[in-house]
């Protein structure tokens, strides 16, 4: 099985005043920090090794998981430095770590999916990077992603189209030369990683029919106590 990265560095500065204290990977979920959540479900899906990249507060993630025995798994830790590297710059640093191919999810995602699939699906791609996602509607979040015939024709965040019936669902999994544009310890973006991709023909897709669950706002962390509570 592959390495798995956390995007864990933000400042999660929507759900501030909790979050000025507490990082959001350690925001209480149905009575539980949601990283234990998290890292429950990687191991449940056969994940042995993962790399939390952290940033603000991250001493206090560190903290919690350790090395990660408790959990089953694995755990190291990248740390962005005195400047917020941004979810691609974070990657690009802590590639050394993560070898030549390596998935990713984000710090504040519960994705109850079937991970091997995704998995197996980019490995059969031959391809620098897989993208999966969510036919969402306008649903859970704002659609970005035109997917027509199991690939993805357009990806924007900023700008979208009635033809975006489908959403980021927040899984990718990478070569390491996917990453060999991104400048070394400056500020860069996970999304445009994607587009250099998508443009290249590099960019394979994965459909999960799973929901994804969110903890960037209070609705989204209700949402998915109730979730885990059922």
């Amino acid at each position: 099985m592959l390495p798995i990265a956390i995007l864990a560095g933000g400042l999660a500065t929507r759900l501030r005043p909790i979050t000025e204290t507490v990082p959001k990977a350690l925001i209480d979920v149905a009575g539980e920090p949601f990283l234990a959540h998290q890292l429950r479900l990687l191991r449940r899906h056969g994940f042995q090794r993962v790399v939390l990249l952290v940033g603000y507060l991250g001493e206090k993630i560190q903290a919690f998981a350790g090395d990660g025995g408790a959990f089953g798994l694995q755990v190291e830790y990248a740390f962005d430095g005195p400047q917020l590297l941004g979810t691609a710059g974070a990657l690009r640093r802590a590639l050394p770590m993560l070898g030549d191919a390596f998935a990713v999810i984000y710090g504040d995602s519960y994705l109850p999916c079937d991970y091997g699939a995704a998995l197996r699906t980019f490995v059969e791609s031959g391809k620098l990077g897989l993208m999966s996602v969510y036919r969402n509607e306008g649903l859970w979040d704002t659609s970005n992603v035109e997917f027509t015939g199991g690939c993805i024709l357009a990806y924007d965040k900023a700008n979208r189209t009635p033809a975006m019936r489908h959403i980021d669902y927040g899984l990718g999994v990478f070569r390491r030369a996917a990453f060999d544009d991104v400048p070394a310890d400056r500020p860069g973006d996970l999304a445009a990683v994607y587009q250099g991709l998508l443009r290249r023909g590099q960019l394979a897709a994965w459909e999960s029919p799973e929901r994804f669950y969110e903890i960037g706002s209070l609705e989204g962390i209700d949402d998915l106590g109730e979730f885990l509570k059922s």
